[in-house]
């Protein structure tokens, strides 16, 4: 993984310096809260609906051992011993003081950690696939690039204040995993003809109040070309992007109101004018940064191990996990081991402190003290040797990581809702615990197969309910919470706009809904065909009759 040099320490240091400054300005009352609220947001620290929240980046979802080991450490000394993994590859503490934040700053900078550009309209950060690097349907490792464009974003000067926040995310690999047709920026990486790396380009897309997928622009974008034609869509959007009406300032508005042909007019012309100004890195830059995410020195070791297949034959559990909760690595005799955050009961993508170092502690033993955090709010150890599986799967089952659901219906996304945000109209983590109380048999689970629920408490989709094969968004209904039921969407490659089934339902109600949606597709499926295919052959019509009946 990167790591800082003079010019990244000197400006992280610099930053918490000054924000310790700010905060101490704030307590003894020198500074309003309007006039404080710009300066903590831009080292991602919230007012939420209780208490701040200080959101801390993890570039690209890669972390080390010793870095989860702080985020443990700042878990159990400044909030209530445990932290939140988010669908943007990140971290969140949920009740830090505003007193100690300059100390957590402080202790993430010491470890090559910050909290820059993780709120504000600004870049944000930018996200890729968990399995990068370790993956074996990789065109390439995606991550160089994500730094690339981490780099050059940073303080940027021209793009510090853009109409709203701005989403990059780009996949190497040939299934998508990083949604990046859900951004505002998609990056997709490619091999020509020729065997030289670039980029399909794809702008315009987000949830929220209005979702739309991103549209194509480009087919292949040469890498020496990447930064300099990020910059012409970030300059067109920021000097074209609604600033009258927030909820109309995203880019996706933008390319959707001039159409996607003249917005990719706009940005060539604009992009003629600038990319022979030197803002592209010279390739030995690029080479610099890639030294950085280098394969580890993974002897190939034999994929068949007697061990594992014995113990899968007599734990139905373990085979489950096997089967979910591990995926095929570049190299022969490994796998990249997806760590469930949603145990039975749990708050889906929290971790408390005890759970944090012990996840430090297998990456050290088992993954080359490297760990990954998921869109999915589950935590990766990308490179682990099948042989190892037995003893890994062991220690993270007694410590009530061991849940074998990655990609079931029970691996649910939800927001924290109306239990910490200010924003959320309705609950979304009592709803995600109520389908997993209902759905508690893992036979069942592994009878139904992928099926993807996205929750979300308000319109923001922070849960990205529109990207659920079923998503849930909460609606405020004359003072009560509701529900809407979502039915089809897809974060994928083949990418798709969940759509409202019917009428909102009560905290009871959506529940049994989805356990009527489910009963229709088990009793309709074709051998072997998954929810989202069946949902698209049979239409919405059969499941709105099991849900509603006759209208």
């Amino acid at each position: 993984m990167y790591a800082y040099d003079t010019y990244d320490h000197a400006m992280v240091n610099a930053r918490v310096a000054e924000f310790r400054d700010q905060v101490e300005r704030r307590v003894k009352g020198e500074l309003t809260e309007d006039e404080f609220k710009p300066l903590r947001l831009m080292n991602g620290l919230y007012l939420q609906l209780h208490a701040y929240m200080l959101r801390v980046a993890i570039p690209y979802g890669t972390l080390s051992a010793n870095q989860m080991r702080t985020l443990a450490h700042i878990a159990r000394k400044y909030d209530k011993g445990y932290s939140h993994f988010t669908t943007r590859q990140n971290v969140q503490f949920n009740w830090p003081k505003l007193s100690e934040t300059p100390d957590i700053l402080q202790e993430l900078a010491d470890v090559e950690m910050h909290a820059i550009q993780t709120s504000g309209n600004c870049i944000r950060n930018v996200t890729t696939d968990q399995f990068a690097g370790a993956t074996a349907d990789e065109v390439a490792d995606p991550r160089p690039y994500a730094e690339l464009i981490r780099q050059w974003s940073t303080f940027h000067p021209e793009f510090s204040f853009l109409p709203r926040k701005f989403k990059i995310a780009i996949t190497g690999a040939k299934q998508d995993r990083a949604a990046v047709k859900w951004h505002d920026i998609g990056l997709v990486v490619k091999e020509n003809a020729a065997g030289d790396i670039g980029f399909e380009v794809l702008a315009g897309g987000g949830m929220g109040r209005t979702p739309l997928i991103a549209k194509p622009m480009r087919d292949f974008l040469p890498v020496e070309d990447l930064l300099s034609y990020l910059e012409a869509m970030l300059r067109v959007y920021n000097e074209q992007g609604r600033r009258d009406n927030k909820y109309k300032a995203r880019i996706k508005i933008l390319v959707d109101a001039m159409g996607i042909e003249e917005y990719t007019r706009q940005v060539e012309a604009e992009w003629e004018k600038i990319r022979h100004i030197p803002i592209d890195v010279p390739a030995a830059e690029v080479a610099r940064i890639k030294s950085f995410f280098a394969p580890p020195p993974l002897a190939v070791l034999a994929d068949e191990v007697p061990d594992v297949d014995d113990l899968a034959q007599k734990n139905f559990i373990f085979k489950s996990w096997l089967a979910n909760n591990t995926g095929s690595h570049k190299v022969p005799g490994y796998v990249n081991v997806t760590i469930s955050l949603k145990p039975h009961g749990g708050i889906p993508g929290d971790a408390s402190d005890e759970q944090m170092d012990l996840v430090a502690d297998l990456a050290d033993s088992y993954s080359q003290s490297e760990i990954r955090v998921s869109h999915e709010q589950n935590l990766i150890l990308p490179h682990v040797a099948r042989r190892d599986l037995p003893a890994l799967w062991s220690k993270l089952d007694a410590a009530g990581l061991g849940s074998p659901n990655a990609g079931l219906l029970t691996d649910i996304i939800a927001c924290p809702g109306l239990d910490y945000c200010a924003l959320a109209n309705t609950r979304s983590i009592p709803i995600a615990q109520s389908i997993t109380e209902r759905f508690d048999d893992l036979k069942r689970l592994m009878d139904i197969g992928p099926l993807k629920i996205k929750i979300s408490g308000c319109i923001n989709s922070c849960g990205h309910h529109h990207a659920g094969h079923i998503g849930i968004l909460g609606v405020d209904r004359k003072g009560t919470e509701n529900y809407q039921l979502l039915l089809g969407g897809s974060g994928a490659e083949d990418a798709s706009k969940a759509e409202i089934l019917g009428p909102g339902l009560d905290e009871h109600g959506i529940v049994d809904a989805i356990e009527k949606v489910v009963a229709v597709y088990l009793g309709e499926r074709e051998d072997g065909e998954e929810f989202l295919s069946a949902y698209r052959r049979l239409g919405a019509d059969i499941f709105k009759e099991a849900v509603y009946g006759t209208h």
